[in-house]
């Protein structure tokens, strides 16, 4: 499952734009094939439909989606997509390159650190990450919100007032105090608490 982080700075649209490029890399939103609308995407999320239509603007800018009239958003070139992130990746490890060069560090090293991540990450990716074909969530395009467990779901507290078998629930009337508490046996089965006057069943100790 893919989630929005809600601690990242960068606005939500940002996400959207990243999140779907990487379905897209892994395969899971394949080249030509429709993307979730507008709509279905925004309520899974929870978010307003203006941010994923902006972030639906953004990939078709960069042509990596394409619209059809009456149809929706479909994947575009992902070849295109892998190059461009190419291009970024590539500019990255300039950056890490010279930083190498500052602090001391040798090709060799830099190569071999290089190596050591990639292998690492590897080894994470293929143990809990996606691969093309799986779902990446329950939701369209695989993204979702992270969603508090519903009230239903979570065990409720033992009732000492329910009886032990079905229907065995208890309903008092008349003020505090009024009813003492009997076991009874219950008509559809097993024993059950029920009110009684306490003048009954003070009678009935007397007897």
């Amino acid at each position: 499952m893919i989630l929005l982080d809600l601690k990242d700075s960068r606005p939500i649209y940002e996400q959207v734009v990243e999140k779907m490029q990487e379905l897209m890399m892994l395969g899971i939103l394949e080249e030509d094939g429709q993307m979730p609308s507008v709509r279905s995407l925004a309520m899974e999320l929870s978010i307003n439909p203006n941010t994923i239509q902006r972030a639906y603007g953004e990939l078709e800018r960069r042509g990596y989606i394409y619209s059809v009239k009456g149809r929706g958003s479909f994947v575009g070139s992902i070849h295109k997509l892998r190059e461009a992130r190419k291009q970024e990746l590539s500019k990255k490890i300039g950056g890490l390159a010279k930083e190498a060069r500052t602090i001391g560090m040798n090709r060799g090293d830099f190569v071999e650190m290089a190596a050591r991540e990639y292998d690492q990450n590897g080894k994470t990716t293929s143990a809990g990450g996606l691969k093309a074909g799986q779902a990446a969530g329950s939701g369209p395009g695989g993204l979702s919100r992270p969603q508090p467990t519903p009230p239903q779901a979570q065990k409720a507290a033992p009732d000492p007032m329910q009886g032990e078998g079905d229907g065995g629930g208890l309903e008092q009337k008349g003020g505090p105090g009024a009813f003492g508490w009997i076991q009874k046996e219950n008509p559809w089965g097993g024993r059950c608490m029920a009110a009684e006057p306490k003048e009954a069943e003070e009678g009935r100790r007397n007897d």
